[in-house]
């Protein structure tokens, strides 16, 4: 497997632009086949995850998505829904496709109404711009970006075949399937039902694993879809491995990206009963607002980090739990082992390590309960003064 460049447009058959005036945007990608998608788990479910959904299971397969940024189109009512549906039916004529075989996705402020008007005088101009070259992934990628501080977009290539994704997201980010969109692609000869599986494992290990703030949105969504355009088969367990990477990968970008975050931080747990109690203690810590600030102060303050796993209803015995930091770049300083406390006997050499530790920009927090063989790894941010600023005025 090798990273290679273009995003999205990496892949073949894949065509990509994107327009961005200020808070709104709209990305357009053509191209497809057998799709398959997750979407987000809040009882407030935004239009177009609605119509998107319903397309899927209607014909199993996508060749064009339209996704814009402004407005998110949720608890908007019978009008949102009368909107989504007219963006994707205006695409779908200009294409010259049936309406189902369109994706639409928003993302934006909650309950404002979607500019249709807005959205369908750039579709021209978007069909004039499409290219399959990395610029066209870019503006995809910076269209439907909202409080997010960078674009992303990413690709691979094993055995001949590219996967190559976009994403957004920066804040309202837990998803449990944030503001998160996710649209990836590969050139694969897959079919939805085995695409399906795929993106269903790897998003419980990346985008499910992906924690900036606890809230989940209303407009979650990924798709995966094959434009079988690649000139050789792959085995499903290479192609699984290689999504695998593209969603983590994005799934990394999207904490890293946290609104507000000076930092990340990866949490692995080990030694776990079972991977349901590794990922409930991983994902308290990326979660829990005193580790965050914590880490925000480059203040070694473990015992939050201790409290997490305690709380977070993974079975868990103390006199077992051995937990220690790292940056990647010296060795990990162990702070607890099998429940005894190595922190407080720590000479001044750790010290200035575990202080070198908790200024880098990458935390690695490792976990292990002792308790068995399961693990998970999750992902997650600092938690900032600049967090509150952005979402205190939002809307302002």
């Amino acid at each position: 497997m090798r990273i290679v460049e273009g995003g999205i447009c990496a892949v073949r058959g894949v065509n990509a632009s994107g327009i961005k005036d200020g808070r709104n945007g709209v990305a357009l990608i053509t191209g497809g086949g057998p799709a398959a998608g997750v979407f987000t788990t809040n009882k407030v479910t935004a239009a177009p995850v609605i119509v998107t959904r319903e397309h899927l299971k209607q014909s199993n397969e996508i060749l064009a998505i339209i996704a814009n940024s402004g407005s998110a189109n949720a608890f908007t009512g019978p009008a949102g829904l009368a909107d989504a549906k007219s963006v994707s039916k205006s695409l779908a004529q200009r294409l010259q496709i049936n309406d189902t075989q369109v994706a639409v996705a928003s993302t934006g402020v909650i309950g404002t109404p979607l500019n249709v008007d807005w959205i369908d005088s750039r579709i021209e101009t978007l069909l004039l711009t499409l290219t399959d070259s990395a610029e066209g992934s870019l503006a995809a990628a910076q269209a439907i970006m909202t409080t997010d501080s960078v674009p992303k977009h990413f690709a691979v290539e094993v055995s001949d075949v590219r996967i190559g994704g976009i994403a957004k997201g920066a804040g309202m980010i837990e998803p449990k399937l944030c503001t998160m969109l996710a649209f990836i692609y590969t050139d694969a000869q897959l079919s939805a039902d085995v695409l399906q599986k795929c993106l269903k494992q790897a998003a419980d290990i990346s985008f499910n694993m992906v924690v900036v703030d606890g809230d989940t949105s209303t407009n979650d969504s990924v798709l995966l879809i094959a434009t079988g355009e690649s000139p050789t088969t792959i085995e499903i367990s290479k192609f699984q491995d290689a999504l695998n990477f593209v969603c983590i990968t994005l799934a990394k970008m999207i904490a890293r990206d946290g609104e507000g975050a000076s930092k990340m931080m990866e949490v692995t747990v080990t030694g776990a009963r079972n991977r349901e109690d590794a990922v409930k203690a991983a994902k308290a810590v990326v979660r829990s607002p005193l580790v965050k600030t914590a880490l925000f102060g480059a203040d070694p303050n473990w015992g939050r980090i201790v409290a997490a796993v305690g709380y977070s209803e993974a079975f868990v015995d103390p006199s077992l739990l051995s937990l220690s930091l790292s940056n990647g770049k010296s060795p990990p300083i162990v702070l607890l082992q099998k429940g005894i406390i190595r922190a407080a006997n720590a000479d001044d050499f750790e010290k200035d390590a575990l202080a070198a530790i908790m200024k880098s920009a990458e935390i690695s927090i490792q976990i292990d309960l002792g308790l068995g063989v399961a693990s998970a790894t999750a992902w997650g941010c600092d938690l900032t003064e600049d967090y509150v600023r952005i979402n205190a005025q939002y809307t302002t």
